[in-house]
């Protein structure tokens, strides 16, 4: 499988984890970030099951477009941390910027989306790494595309 399409698949799943155990732990509405996606694309919409089943595939486009840009600018033995860099920056343009534009978006705690951009960065940074190491190991490369020392891949 094509690395920044597994980076980004895994994103989309880990990515919500931190907004839904803070709202589990607060005892809030763990459908809202899902909820106020979907009234991006349908503004007059109230039915959750229809704002979900709206917002599940713009969040899964939205992830798998990141991980690509991801993907082309991380450098090599640096993805994990550049990758919270990358979600910080990601979630900057989203939340801060855009969002601006979107209420529904706008609306929701700040801190918790922040913290789910770290979790996306952090992911796929750390799905590229080990999808690197593996086609290095499989080359016989060592670290940075040199030939691996003897004895080790």
């Amino acid at each position: 499988m094509d690395p920044a399409l597994k980076a980004g698949l895994v994103g989309a799943v880990v990515s919500g984890a931190p907004s839904t155990v803070w709202t589990l732990l607060e005892g809030g509405d763990v459908t809202e970030g899902g909820r106020a996606l979907g009234k991006v694309l349908l503004p007059r919409e109230e039915r959750t099951w229809v704002l979900l089943a709206a917002g599940a595939p713009v969040h899964g486009v939205l992830s798998l477009g990141w991980a690509y840009v991801l993907a082309a600018v991380l450098p090599e033995r640096s993805e994990a941390v550049a990758g919270v860099v990358g979600g910080l920056g990601i979630a900057a343009l989203d939340l801060a910027v855009l969002g601006r534009f979107f209420p529904p978006i706008a609306a929701l705690p700040q801190g918790r989306q922040w913290a789910d951009h770290v979790a996306f960065g952090l992911s796929v940074g750390l799905v590229l790494r080990k999808s690197r190491h593996a086609r290095d190991r499989d080359r016989g490369e060592g670290r940075a595309g040199r030939p691996a020392a003897a004895g080790r891949a």
